[in-house]
């Protein structure tokens, strides 16, 4: 789905506050005082206290500290701003499932669109780890992400290919109209009342894998996984991903039946897949799993997506060991399945995801076919060739050394290049719009002092006064960009600050005035 296209189509539903208070939609467009005290005078973005929708008082405190570590005071409100969006603004219901009253739920919407993205919502609450503890009380991060985790088992036991939900029905919050979706064409079938979206994305999958591999490294809390249905999910990942191996041809030429076919009528390539919803032909044996679709919701050229299958492969290591840990009669058997997969898509990787480039020698391509085919780019969206650190995804060093060359350099054909802002974006938006967000993870998987400080300085540059991270910029025309309410970018840049201040505190203290 084009997000910024269907916006202006899409009713927002009463966010859990008070009647009184704005749409942030309209809100986050007008500046409000009082304005930053450096040169970019950046808006207070922040919704008043009584109209956010979630409270937590140790993010509160976290933003108060961090003024005093933050040296320039327009890249403290862009902080302070972007950091707390999600809680601020994106928890548009939070409560228990109706069959039982101990399973917590989180509808958490992505921003300016009210459905649930796994991916965005599983990104969103990564934002929180360093507030995140081991708790039972209900108005805490932990029972936050619980909530999450929870809402998301239940998507994929009903619908294992989609990427993006309706609110659940003990919410009471009216489902979502999708225009852009509504002469889709989808197999396997799925129900419009709890689906906004289905688009089969591997990183989907991963992403319920990441949130859940987050909590459970910062709370220990294992016993949660076996309390309600995240082992069942589990296994409905596993069968996805199991199936999407299923290559085009048999081994005497038949066509063979995709497990996931897409069309949708539109006038954009991106937005369906070639072959009446087939995709371009894969290739038996290469031990990689197909991706219909980017993290960006457009679709793939050829579906081995490469960045996807290196963040399913780190995130299924991660969560075997929850799994190891849990006593259900199927879970040791099912940890080593996890482990065993994680190990075969790496060995994937490094063998049909390496190519040779004429110029930068050894690098990741963004996508194969496993016929020879590949899409050398890179795209602003995580997982992207650039975030595979970020995501624990074990590179050849060499390898991404010469990767992270090439897609930060006019090789890569969406690497946008200019005075405002020169980073990678995507066909998503299209040429000439660099997505802050690449500039984001730029930062976290670089160590160079230099680097690290111009990407700042361009990020800081880029909010046309407004204080909040864009979707996309024109590297021309600040003024020129899309979405002003995206919740995970917002997340992603003040947990990038925070990172700052664990590995690189004297750039914080850093004068863009």
């Amino acid at each position: 789905m084009r997000r910024s296209r269907i916006l202006t189509l899409l009713a927002s539903a009463p966010l859990l506050v008070s009647a009184e208070c704005p749409d942030y939609l309209n809100y986050a467009s007008d500046v409000h005082e009082p304005l930053s005290s450096g040169k970019y005078h950046l808006s207070s973005m922040r919704p008043s206290e009584d109209c956010r929708t979630f409270k937590s008082q140790g993010i509160e405190d976290l933003i108060t500290r961090m003024e005093s570590v933050i040296k320039d005071p327009d890249l403290y409100r862009l902080f302070s701003n972007a950091y707390p969006n999600s809680l601020d603004t994106a928890v548009k219901w939070k409560g228990f499932a109706a069959n039982n009253s101990e399973e917590e739920l989180t509808f958490l919407i992505t921003g300016d669109i009210n459905a649930m993205w796994l991916r965005d919502s599983a990104n969103q609450m990564q934002s929180y780890l360093p507030v995140l503890n081991a708790s039972t009380d209900p108005n805490s991060i932990a029972s936050l992400y619980r909530g999450v985790i929870n809402l998301q088992a239940r998507y994929l036991l009903t619908s294992p290919y989609c990427n993006s939900f309706q609110p659940p029905p003990e919410s009471g919050v009216p489902v979502a109209e999708n225009p852009s979706a509504s002469q889709d064409n989808v197999f396997p079938k799925y129900n419009n009342d709890s689906v906004f979206e289905c688009k089969y994305e591997l990183d989907s999958l991963a992403a319920f894998l990441e949130v859940s591999a987050n909590y459970y490294n910062a709370t220990g809390d294992a016993a949660f996984f076996g309390k309600f249905q995240w082992v069942s999910a589990v296994e409905a990942v596993l069968k996805v991903a199991e199936d999407m191996m299923t290559p085009t041809y048999g081994s005497d030429g038949e066509v063979l039946e995709s497990p996931f076919t897409f069309t949708r009528y539109t006038s954009r390539s991106t937005e369906t897949l070639a072959n009446d919803g087939l995709g371009n032909p894969v290739a038996n044996g290469t031990g990689l799993i197909r991706s219909a679709f980017r993290p960006s919701d457009d679709s793939t050229i050829f579906q081995l997506f490469i960045p996807a299958n290196m963040m399913f492969s780190s995130y299924l290591s991660s969560t075997s060991e929850i799994m190891n840990k849990l006593n259900t009669s199927n879970s040791g058997a099912l940890a080593q399945k996890m482990s065993s997969l994680s190990k075969s898509l790496h060995d994937a990787v490094e063998k049909y995801g390496i190519v040779d480039h004429p110029t930068h020698g050894e690098i990741y391509a963004f996508e194969v076919d496993g016929f020879g085919s590949t899409t050398i780019m890179d795209d602003a969206n995580i997982p992207s060739l650039l975030s595979a650190p970020f995501l624990g995804y074990p590179v050849n060093d060499e390898v991404y050394s010469n990767t992270r060359e090439l897609v930060l350099s006019a090789t890569d054909p969406y690497f946008m290049r200019g005075p405002v802002i020169s980073a990678i974006g995507g066909p998503h938006q299209g040429p000439g719009m660099a997505w802050p967000m690449a500039s984001i993870v730029r930062i976290l998987t670089s160590d160079d002092d230099d680097e690290i400080v111009g990407e700042l300085r361009q990020i800081l540059a880029s909010t046309d006064g407004l204080g909040l991270i864009h979707e996309s910029v024109n590297s021309f025309n600040a003024s020129k960009w899309t979405r002003q309410w995206f919740s995970w970018a917002n997340g992603l840049f003040g947990q990038m600050i925070l990172d700052l201040e664990q590995r690189k505190p004297d750039l914080l203290q850093t004068s863009f005035q």
